[in-house]
């Protein structure tokens, strides 16, 4: 184990100290929680990393994802042409014995500045709104056709069990953390019926799980930044995203610790097959309903909180989960629209609905870059006068601008995000370490999707190592910036519209547990990285 190994090792530890130092109540400490979370996200990394037939297998599962990639730019190249879009798999002009002879007795081109034309004939580049963007509409579909073929839900209900046995979770927060990981704020919609009742500590760890997860329907923007530095990325995504879940689990724990007995603590929440309501036209949005199964026997943690406090009826409209769970009547689900006779989503209608809420999240994705990209810059720009005063023959006002030509955004962002980067292990070189701080720190008001392309963008240039590729690409893993409270915060209101004050209240420290998992796993990428180039698929 090398000095950078041992040093993602303990910044593993020292994040959970981070969050404790911030807790709500140092007292309570979830030890089970933080043992087993960390534990799997271990034995998954080992798995991944060092493991030689499951680390095969992750290849595989790349290539074949990465082939349906390819696939989803079919629908594109139809809509845009094919120089919009070009096929990567057609080579243009000669091809074998002809391209050679061409090159031999033909000089070779020379680019001239401001030339359209390059070696490889007329290329556009990578243009975002015709590459990206119908990759998710096309997953989009895939997703909403697997869910209603009832494909995903064993996957999810199996995490889930997983999730709630060994980290001592409610079977509520459990399932929906399960579900994050091929979905977005949708996951909330699985445990819908439970909502109003949750504690506080569940709608934490429901929220973080959002904010530190990313869905499958945006897995192909990530993928087509990296893909050309990086031809494992798309398998490590996916493992990333199944680890940031327990990671999740754990920080939102110790930073909101469970001091009340939620509904479903013991009892078994699965999700069924997505339904859609029929009232003439099926023009509702699909739900998803959530099946409970009898509670397992009461928890330590069960016991001792029953028996270290005094149980009172709740007097509020809607009751938090306070008394012991042998006195908690069934659940019942409310739903603020009738549903009348609930019908499976046929794959045709998974497909359009799919599709269609495909271009919604498309055109989201596109305004919200838009938007933040054009106010970021405009607060560069802010900065950038600043710095414009050190042209001045005014001593005082020169001063001002040469400090500014230092405290730039970039800046102010790397220094701050810079001891918990370190904490990672991504490098000890200071130019690396400054990089992948300021690419981490971007993310919390550009997005992931920029950090993920500025990414691409050095490891092209060569200024990021491959250990440095790896541990950001897992770091940035998440939805962990604040263009997404606004998202999630308004999702979960929107279905528990009584638990308003909590859930905002929530959103800011499940955001910074989010931060604090997506760096957590980037620890656990930087433990694993022996610096075999097959990590990464070179």
């Amino acid at each position: 184990m090398s000095g950078l190994n041992l040093l993602s090792f303990i910044g593993i530890f020292a994040l959970c100290g981070i969050a404790w130092l911030t807790s709500e109540n140092r007292r309570v400490i979830p030890w089970r929680t933080i043992a087993w979370g960390i534990g799997l996200q271990l034995i998954l990394g080992l798995f991944i990393f060092l493991v030689p037939l499951t680390r095969s297998l992750l290849e595989v599962i790349s290539n074949a994802v990465n082939s349906v990639l390819d696939a989803a730019q079919e629908g594109a190249r139809f809509i845009f042409g094919s120089q919009l879009v070009p096929d990567s798999s057609s080579v243009p002009g000669p091809v074998l014995a002809g391209r050679w002879i061409a090159r031999a007795i033909t000089p070779p081109y020379v680019p001239v500045a401001g030339d359209r034309l390059s070696t490889n004939l007329l290329d556009l580049g990578y243009i975002f709104a015709f590459r990206a963007l119908p990759a998710v509409i096309f997953f989009s579909a895939l997703m909403a056709l697997l869910y209603a073929l009832g494909l995903i839900q064993p996957i999810v209900n199996l995490f889930a069990r997983i999730f709630r046995r060994s980290m001592n979770l409610s079977g509520a927060e459990a399932l929906s953390g399960a579900a994050n990981i091929f979905v977005g704020v949708e996951a909330t919609l699985v445990v819908r019926p439970y909502l109003e009742r949750m504690t506080r500590s569940e709608l934490c760890a429901i929220l973080t799980s959002c904010f530190g997860s990313i869905a499958s329907t945006v897995l192909a923007l990530y993928v087509g930044f990296l893909r050309p530095v990086f031809p494992n990325i798309t398998g490590h995504l996916i493992s990333a995203s199944i680890m940031a879940i327990p990671a999740c689990f754990v920080i939102s724990k110790i930073l909101v610790p469970e001091t009340e007995i939620p509904e479903t603590m013991g009892r078994a929440v699965e999700e069924s097959r997505v339904v859609a309501a029929e009232s003439g036209l099926r023009d509702k949005a699909p739900e998803r309903s959530p099946t409970t199964y009898p509670p397992d026997a009461p928890s330590e943690q069960e016991t001792a909180i029953a028996s270290s406090e005094t149980v009172q009826q709740p007097t509020d409209d809607v009751p938090k989960a306070t008394a012991p769970f042998t006195a908690i009547p069934e659940p019942v689900v409310e739903s603020r629209e009738p549903i009348i006779n609930q019908l499976p989503l046929s794959p045709m209608e998974a497909i359009v609905v799919g599709a269609l809420d495909g271009v919604k999240l498309a055109a989201a994705i596109a305004a919200l870059l838009i938007a933040v990209l054009g106010l970021v810059a405009l607060v560069k720009l802010f900065f950038g006068n600043l710095a414009s005063l050190s042209a001045s023959s005014q001593p005082f006002i020169q001063s001002i601008g040469n400090v500014f030509k230092i405290v730039t955004l970039e800046n102010i962002l790397g220094a701050l995000f810079l001891p918990l980067t370190f904490l990672t292990g991504v490098s000890l070189k200071w130019q690396e370490l400054w990089q992948s701080s300021v690419l981490i720190g971007q993310r919390l008001l550009l997005t992931e999707v920029y950090s993920y392309e500025q990414l691409a963008v050095l490891a092209s240039q060569g200024v990021l190592s491959q250990r440095a590729l790896l541990v950001v690409s897992y770091a940035l893993c998440g939805f962990a910036h604040l263009s997404s409270v606004g998202i999630f915060v308004g999702g979960l209101v929107s279905l528990a519209p009584s638990r308003r004050k909590d859930i905002t209240e929530l959103s800011w420290k499940a955001l910074w547990a989010a931060t604090l998992a997506t760096l957590m796993i980037g620890c656990v990428a930087g433990l694993y990285d022996t610096g075999n180039p097959g990590i990464i698929g070179r």
